[in-house]
């Protein structure tokens, strides 16, 4: 199938790629030159473990190209997917200009039958609009939209796209459907048929169920706490049930990243305008934001105040495998930390941060040198592969934290450090 991808970010380009993998031919859709030169060159704008190879494998075998030529684009493909931002706006709903702005390119250019499949996250009844978009562009020319929502993890994205739990497809559309089908005809996880609007929601309830788990386990880490009970056990013993699983019930600084934050607060912002609270998910949401300051109440209390102190920071990204820090817990600790009067060292094996307020060392070992307490935000595998016998010798004050519940704790207690943990007596 001749497939065209309208927007080359992280789902864009992911959502290519593996398509390319199921044998289709794709074309990637963008209005930024810079990133369409990158990625004709073999070079992503994100990073994302295997996505490199897949790129420069791709190319290679003329299976995807890139371009910025919107009519041809859209002219020359049956299959459009609409892979744009769709960021949380003031009030918590979700940005759909750059929805709304592909449509109307879409209904401006296309000369003949297409399927549009919406793959960015939207609200329930998008579909439709981006119906009525297009055919306010063109209603001559018949076409159908489809809702058919990702389900990636950034970090394991790759993995997700080629073995997915599932395949939701949202459509009326009898011949929509069958296309859609040929479409996914490789694919060997149950897919489910079912409206747009189904669609739409099944995706916003999947994240904030996950996100629902993560406060959960959070909230009650602080009962844990005041009860000398270890997070860790209880997250096991529960996690055994079927009915409930293992997966999202570790305790931790928080959830964050371009997904959950904003689609717990979209839904949320769904509900109110149907007259109904989701009174749940804004606990969830609470406790989410409440967590770093929990977590640095515990710094703060056992190293004596935090003025004055200097602190390292480990990891910046919101969770390792990415360089993503949208909504990353780690920018919080570092914001409060400063405005404290902390003195803060940061280290991250990818994302590099612009604050004047910090220093950001190449090593980690710099990065540790002579402060009084370290944390550790991001639990990529080079800080739980440390050498902390060696971190402890260049360390002021053996103090560690660990906001991810990663690090061995008795480990680090025989080599002589301070350890606390979220919900680890």
């Amino acid at each position: 199938m001749n497939v065209l991808v309208i927007g080359t970010g992280y789902v864009g380009t992911t959502t290519g790629l593996v398509l390319c993998e199921k044998g289709h031919k794709v074309t990637g859709l963008d209005i930024d030159e810079k990133k369409v030169e990158a990625l004709s060159a073999g070079r992503l704008h994100f990073y994302e473990k295997g996505l490199p190879e897949l790129l420069r494998k791709h190319l290679n075998q003329n299976n995807i190209s890139f371009t910025t030529d919107v009519k041809t684009a859209i002219q020359q493909n049956d299959f459009i997917f609409i892979c744009v931002g769709t960021p949380k706006k003031k009030d918590g709903s979700a940005d759909l200009s750059a929805v709304y702005s592909v449509a109307k390119m879409i209904g401006t250019y296309m000369n003949k039958y297409k399927v549009v499949i919406n793959k960015s996250t939207v609200p329930v009844g998008t579909a439709s609009k981006v119906k009525e978009v297009i055919e306010a562009e063109n209603g001559k020319v018949p076409f159908d939209v489809v809702s058919n929502p990702e389900f990636l993890r950034e970090g394991s994205a790759v993995y997700d796209a080629l073995h997915p739990d599932r395949v939701v497809i949202g459509s009326s559309s009898k011949k929509a459907l069958e296309m859609m089908r040929q479409l996914y005809v490789s694919e060997t996880s149950p897919i489910v048929e079912t409206t747009p609007n189904a669609a739409e929601l099944i995706k916003y309830a999947s994240n904030s169920f996950l996100a629902l788990k993560i406060s959960f386990i959070n909230q009650l880490a602080r009962l844990c706490d005041m009860m000398q009970v270890d997070i860790d056990e209880i997250s096991k013993g529960i996690g055994l049930d079927h009915r409930i699983g293992p997966h999202f019930l570790k305790a931790g600084i928080g959830y964050g990243g371009s997904c959950f934050p904003k689609d717990v607060s979209a839904l949320i912002t769904i509900a109110k305008e149907e007259g109904m609270i989701l009174s749940i998910l804004e606990e969830v949401e609470e406790i989410n934001k409440s967590q770093p300051f929990y977590f640095l109440e515990k710094v703060e209390k056992h190293i004596g105040g935090l003025e004055g102190k200097s602190i390292a920071v480990l990891g910046v990204a919101f969770k390792p495998g990415t360089d993503d820090t949208r909504e990353s817990p780690s920018l919080v600790v570092i914001d409060e930390l400063v405005s404290k009067g902390c003195s803060v060292n940061v280290h991250d094996p990818i994302v590099t941060i612009t604050n004047p307020s910090v220093k950001q060392f190449d090593h980690v070992f710099d990065a540790v040198d002579g402060v009084d307490a370290i944390v550790l935000i991001t639990d990529w595998d080079e800080y739980l592969n440390l050498d902390w016998q060696k971190v402890k010798s260049t360390v002021n004050r053996p103090y560690i934290f660990d906001g991810r519940n990663a690090l061995n704790k008795q480990e680090l207690v025989n080599i002589g450090f301070h350890y606390e943990g979220i919900g680890k007596p």
